[in-house]
């Protein structure tokens, strides 16, 4: 008589399962350490640079006649609300690019395809060639900036006629169109400007920056950033349907065209708070979601907080170089980051390219 022992119930797919997790979530951690960690580094960058040990020394202080008063003077003012905008202003640009390339299903998307960018310009434009900048300062044209994206973002709304009929190739080409549209009136608002300061502004402003940043700034991205982001992060499993196509998310019972329209919104409204402020900074949101689909995979739950980290990681790093390579001269960031994400970007499709071959 033979007897059998029954086995206890393994479950093969659970180490296979903490493996495909386990690498993502280390990334995820690594980023969210690490970020604060080169903030606290590139705010002590600058014409007179200090270590992390004098950077947490200055910010601890507020005053006095010490010798670390001056340090922190300039870090609390100009460096740290600079170091602080530039974190919101690339994690939202991370977050949206890589929201916007799931709903349009297309890897090439950036988030300023809705046209919010070309409409902050434009907005920009006729705040500083009219002369009202100068009266009213750098809140001039950072208003006109978020109420030419608005308007923008209303005439999107508008081309698209509804959630019913919207399909990603229509919010692409309403997108399009708007934003060549005020392209095409900002050239021209330059074009016929007389005031050379005002057209120099324009176009430094166009080429992105964040010079401008301050502690009145702060709030607003701060809250807008961290919803934003919380917000696609929640929408995860949702994005995931929706790249895999309509017909498959609407088995699953999520709706593709209401989906798609509420990502755009948000994402134009946080671009356009973005924009208003930094100007428009190209290439971040087009590369960075390919960079954290490299590290994390394609699950939306851990690429949109992951390219949100690593966006915020990338623009305060391109902006300590932008103002510290050719000092005292500032390089335009928009410049600089598509010098630096043209050829990483070119890189990142060959070897898509040489992976999808074999």
């Amino acid at each position: 008589m033979t007897v059998r022992v029954k086995r206890p119930f393994v479950n093969r797919e659970a180490p296979a399962a903490r493996r495909r997790w386990g690498r993502p979530a280390a990334v995820l951690t690594v980023l969210a350490v690490g970020t604060p960690v080169l903030a606290v580094l590139m705010v002590g960058v600058g014409q007179v640079t200090l270590g992390p040990g004098a950077v947490l020394d200055a910010l601890t202080r507020t005053g006095g006649a010490t010798p670390t008063s001056a340090a922190a003077t300039v870090l609390w003012e100009l460096r740290l609300p600079r170091v602080i905008v530039g974190l919101c202003v690339g994690g939202v640009l991370g977050a949206t690019g890589c929201a916007l390339q799931a709903i349009v299903r297309n890897d090439l998307a950036d988030p300023y395809l809705l046209g919010v960018s070309s409409g902050a310009s434009l907005g920009a434009a006729l705040v500083i060639a009219t002369g009202f900048g100068a009266a009213v300062g750098v809140a001039g044209a950072t208003t006109g900036a978020f109420l030419g994206a608005v308007v923008a973002l209303m005439l999107v709304v508008v081309l698209l006629g509804g959630a019913r009929a919207l399909s990603s190739s229509r919010l692409v080409l309403a997108g399009l169109t708007v934003g060549y549209f005020a392209a095409a009136v900002t050239n021209l608002v330059v074009v016929l400007s007389d005031n050379r300061d005002a057209v120099r502004a324009v176009m430094f402003w166009m080429l992105g920056s964040l010079g401008k940043s301050s502690w009145q700034q702060v709030p607003v991205l701060v809250t807008v950033s961290v919803l934003v982001v919380a917000v696609l992060a929640l929408w995860g499993r949702r994005l995931d349907a929706v790249g895999l196509g309509d017909d498959v998310a609407r088995s699953i019972g999520v709706d593709a065209q209401r989906l798609r329209l509420r990502v755009a919104v948000l994402s134009a409204l946080a671009i356009a708070a973005a924009v208003a402020v930094s100007g428009a900074i190209g290439f971040v949101g087009l590369v960075v979601p390919h960079l954290a689909r490299h590290l994390v995979g394609a699950t939306h739950r851990l690429l949109i907080p992951t390219s949100a980290f690593i966006g915020a990681s990338v623009l305060i790093a391109a902006d300590a170089l932008a103002r510290t390579a050719l000092a005292p001269r500032e390089i335009p960031l928009g410049v600089l980051t598509a010098l630096i994400g043209t050829p990483l970007l070119m890189y990142l499709l060959h070897r898509r390219r040489r992976s999808e071959s074999h």
